[in-house]
């Protein structure tokens, strides 16, 4: 994000000092591009202030409603839902070895929205998995799969994205829940196919395998209590049924659930708390303390990205280069309105919750229109590829990544794909 974030600001500099250099005021109501610049950069400042002080309260009460369903073990119930996929998944993990918990807490966490919670489980997964791997400082098939799944893994509920767009005045904040979970599942299959496939082009190396790295696992080490038990395979496969039953369900009646999913959602986590005899008052007063400080905490990241963003805007380096492609992606409905976003998001997550932030806020598009509806599914249902590789990869010193990068990018673009679909069927005519 540093090379991004620099240059950004460089080639809008630079576009605006040659028009400034060769500008000849018509009038003296003129103003000058560098001026415009200048006031451009402190009217975005401002804008991502109050935007995040906007989003305080919303953020709160859903990070909230997330607490009291964590209480509740949740987590617990969607780790025992899918282990009988994930044994089956990575054949070279054993059952029962820590790393098989410690992915399936990852990716529980992921479905639920919880980036926070999701990150800690992925480093001990890379951790556990490295373990399990004969030639250190080269990513096993396994790694790579888990990577590959992890960036594009399904999302049940974009609870930060719909709060988002609650924040900027959307009649319908849950109405990408729908098309969130179309473009998950999709890119998530790509994931996984585009994994096993590639891996078959990029062999382990053939040399001896490290001595500290040949398949064992610590005895001081055990499998979580959560992920430990699973529930008979046919409950597992009957609700991955119940789930990909739901995605043509939505997809079609979409518009007529999305009224009903935020009020649903709330009494659903609440109630399923309270039969979990949690005491959901207190529990989500906790939740809504962590949400306050996340939406603070976002104000940097939020004041960097806009400023950078409105000043490639205001001085014209924008529309030249997504004049030159958006063109092209239009006719597969990726307009140029839309397409920073579906370029920008696999390199950076704050860049990219900045940009949509900035996007959906803007009077001439607005939460609920089509591109508003298709950036926010963009950023709802697609990961930050190079940064969950950076974070992950860098826990356990890998430095020879071979298919992971591929997969991963695989998977982003079967997503944006997925994502320009479902919005059109569903959103096409706004």
């Amino acid at each position: 994000m540093n090379a991004i974030f620099f240059w950004i600001i460089f080639i809008a500099f630079a576009f605006t000092g040659w028009q400034q250099i060769g500008w000849v005021p018509a009038s003296p109501e003129d103003v000058a591009p560098m001026q415009a610049l200048t006031a451009n950069m402190m009217d975005s400042a401002k804008a991502a202030v109050t935007l995040a002080l906007g989003l305080v309260g919303v953020m709160a009460f859903f990070l909230g409603l997330m607490k009291v369903a964590e209480a509740g073990g949740l987590l617990t119930i969607i780790a025992k839902l899918v282990r009988p996929v994930m044994v089956k998944l990575f054949p070279d993990v054993p059952p029962e070895h820590p790393a098989m918990g410690a992915m399936i807490m990852n990716m529980s966490a992921n479905a639920l929205g919880l980036g926070n919670a999701a990150t800690p489980f992925g480093i001990r997964a890379m951790q556990e998995l490295d373990k399990l791997n004969p030639h250190k400082g080269t990513a096993s098939n396994a790694m790579v799969l888990f990577l590959a799944i992890n960036t594009s893994s399904v999302t049940l509920l974009p609870t930060g994205i719909i709060a988002l767009r609650a924040s900027a005045g959307s009649a319908d904040p849950a109405g990408i829940l729908p098309t969130t979970l179309f473009a998950t599942i999709v890119s998530t299959t790509a994931a996984i196919l585009a994994a096993k496939l590639y891996q078959r082009f990029s062999p382990l190396p053939h040399g001896p395998a490290d001595a500290a790295g040949q398949m064992q696992e610590d005895e001081t080490q055990t499998l979580p209590a959560e992920a430990s038990a699973a529930y008979p395979t046919w409950v597992s496969l009957l609700s991955l049924g119940a789930v990909l039953a739901f995605v043509p369900l939505a997809v079609i009646y979409g518009q007529s659930i999305g009224p009903w999913i935020v009020p649903g959602l709330a009494i659903a986590l609440l109630g399923f708390g309270k039969l979990r005899k949690v005491p959901v008052y207190e529990v989500f007063v906790e939740g809504a303390k962590d949400g306050f400080q996340v939406a603070i905490k976002i104000i940097p990241y939020l004041v960097a990205i806009l400023v950078a963003v409105g000043m490639f805007r205001q001085s014209g380096a924008m529309d030249v280069i997504v004049g030159a492609i958006g063109h092209f992606t239009a006719h597969i409905g990726l307009p140029p309105e839309a397409l920073p976003m579906a370029l920008l998001r696999p390199l950076s997550g704050s860049g990219a919750y900045g940009l949509v932030a900035a996007t959906i806020n803007d009077p001439a598009i607005g939460p609920d229109s089509y591109v508003g509806y298709l950036v926010s599914t963009l950023q709802g249902s697609t990961e930050t590829t190079f940064y969950v590789m950076a974070v992950y990869f860098g826990a356990v010193q890998i430095k020879r990544m071979r298919h992971a990068l591929a997969a991963g990018l695989s998977a982003d673009l079967a997503g944006i794909l997925a994502a320009v679909a479902a919005c059109w069927y569903l959103y096409g005519n706004l």
